[in-house]
């Protein structure tokens, strides 16, 4: 199994809509890409403001989620909850 995950470093001048984070944009994820399930952080303490967390059988299934015709539609809606710039980080569920 994998797990992508997606974070939003905090940074001076940051903007995060957690609520259509939420509420709106990663349902439209799950909708569009189908994984096994997803997670999604609060920044509480640490570096980030918010994670998502998608989990795939296969690093094949993950690609085949981003060959979506809806993932242009996601990745434009990221200026409506926030104007940090995620990193993405893809792990091999080991334990």
């Amino acid at each position: 199994m994998i797990r992508v995950s997606v974070t939003y470093p905090s940074g001076e001048g940051s903007t995060f809509d957690h609520d259509y984070y939420a509420n709106t944009h990663v349902p439209m994820c799950v909708a569009a890409w189908s994984p096994v399930k997803a997670e999604i952080d609060k920044g509480v303490n640490g570096p980030n403001v918010a994670a998502v967390h998608f989990y795939y059988d296969s690093m094949e299934q993950f690609q085949a989620a981003m060959g979506s015709p809806k993932t242009g539609e996601i990745m434009a809606d990221v200026a409506n909850y926030t104007n940090i710039a995620p990193a993405m980080q893809i792990s091999e569920i080991v334990g």
